[in-house]
């Protein structure tokens, strides 16, 4: 029997469906260009590094450099977006990041690439927040997992594009080219952020009985808004796991092409390639799992943390088969390596959908900002570390046994808390939303 579920979002007649469609693509090529751009730069480190004689220490900072941004601007950054306008802080973001982008081409030192990039990770840092919070408001939450996942296809197809696309740019034209020809047409998306429709930004205000047994609404202070995070386990425990599940994934990005050449013995041109087919089955993972949520959510009400743990218990088991049972059958082990490439990227959707329905509405890109700057801290900026520091002190394949059992724990986090779904969701604050 389907369940009948509603939490706050427009009305289908509210906006046509010809303009959200329009607004999800613009928020697609925008994360899509964004994505495009960051991984560009590591396409063409050979050449500055060449140019400017720098290290592999000084490359990599310029990397990091954007995430440091992001985690000390994206609180701040999203309660403007919650507080203010998800059309207007995303576009005027977008136009700074895009000058920042295009300006990357004229710097003539480390120092001034240093301080661009530094600058693009402040107009990037609630691109993700405001637009989860934004595509939250769009679609109700029985099409809410499916449309994120397709929105998160942009990463795995920026990522191979910037790889793939800057080096033969920079070869063609020159490295500052690269940088030049892919930030305009991200910037021209941003323009046309300006022109579309937003619903109205969510009163922080809370029901409560009257005497009489009444009820009234009303402001939330300051205490009522940390209460919404640290008396709701569900969202803690989902914070929790996207940690470990970024700890993996990351450590995967860094380290995959590394352990297919040692472990296969291959050229490293060719693991490479490897690696990237294994890593661009996001295509494929990140939309499945979104469906997934969303088809299961109409009979089961916790549907979205048992998709996130069961998509992390599945990649526990193949991950143990390759590093355990079949380390020396390369046809198998890399097959499995296919399956896992889809595997661990099917809780994101489900994952996301999650922070923004056990929340307050207005407070829905915090939400998402505060499991980023848990994530980034204790997950992605770890989990490459951790697995380089064993990997010298023994080697990559004992290294990478580390991954299962972040993904075990990672499991047991989102099973738990599923337990939580339920009374976390019917608790929340249900408001009306209108078209601004």
């Amino acid at each position: 029997m389907a369940l009948e579920i509603r939490d706050s979002s427009l009305d289908e007649g509210a906006i046509q469906s010809s303009s959200r469609r329009f607004i999800f693509i613009l928020l697609f090529f925008l994360y899509f260009y964004n994505i495009l751009d960051r991984f560009l730069l590591s396409s063409l480190f050979p050449i500055i590094s060449r140019e400017w004689g720098l290290t592999d220490t000084q490359c990599g900072m310029l990397m990091s450099t954007i995430y440091w941004a992001i985690v000390v601007s994206v609180l701040p950054l999203s309660i403007v977006v919650d507080r203010w306008s998800r059309r207007k802080a995303i576009g005027l973001m977008a136009v700074f990041w895009g000058i920042m982008a295009i300006g990357s081409a004229f710097t003539s030192s480390y120092i001034e690439l240093f301080t661009v990039r530094t600058l693009m990770g402040v107009g990037i840092a609630a691109f993700a927040p405001g637009g989860l919070a934004l595509l939250s408001g769009l679609y109700p939450i029985q099409k809410r997992a499916r449309m994120l996942g397709l929105w998160q296809m942009s990463i795995p197809f920026g990522t191979a594009v910037g790889v793939a696309l800057g080096g033969v740019v920079a070869a063609m034209l020159g490295w500052r080219y690269a940088f030049g020809l892919i930030a305009a047409p991200g910037l021209i998306f941003a323009i046309l952020f300006f022109f579309i429709k937003d619903y109205k930004t969510v009163a922080l205000e809370k029901t409560t009985g009257a005497d009489g047994g009444g009820s009234q609404r009303i402001s939330m202070g300051k205490k009522d808004i940390a209460m919404q995070f640290l008396k709701t386990p569900t969202l803690i425990l989902t914070y929790l796991g996207f940690t470990c599940s970024m700890f993996t994934t990351t450590a995967l990005i860094t380290w995959l092409p590394t352990y297919l050449q040692r472990s296969y013995s291959v050229p490293l041109e060719r693991a490479s390639v490897l690696a990237g087919i294994v890593l661009l089955l996001a295509i494929v993972g990140a939309p499945a799992g979104g469906f997934l949520a969303d088809f299961w959510i109409k009979r089961r009400i916790n549907a979205r943390l048992m998709v996130a743990g069961f998509s992390m218990l599945v990649t526990t088991i193949i991950l143990a088969a390759i590093l355990l049972l079949f380390t020396h059958n390369t046809t198998v082990q890399y097959v499995l390596w296919l399956a896992m490439g889809i595997s661990t990227t099917m809780f994101g959707p489900a994952v996301m959908a999650v922070t923004q329905e056990v929340v307050h509405p207005g407070l829905r890109s915090m939400s998402f900002a505060i499991a980023q700057i848990i994530s980034f801290l204790l997950g992605a900026s770890l989990g490459p570390m951790v697995v380089g520091v064993l990997s010298d002190a023994s080697n990559i394949g004992t290294a990478f046994l580390v991954l299962p059992a972040a993904t075990l724990l990672a499991t047991v986090l989102y099973f738990i808390g599923s337990l939580f779904y339920d009374r976390d969701f019917h608790k929340v604050e249900k408001v009306e939303m209108t078209v601004n």
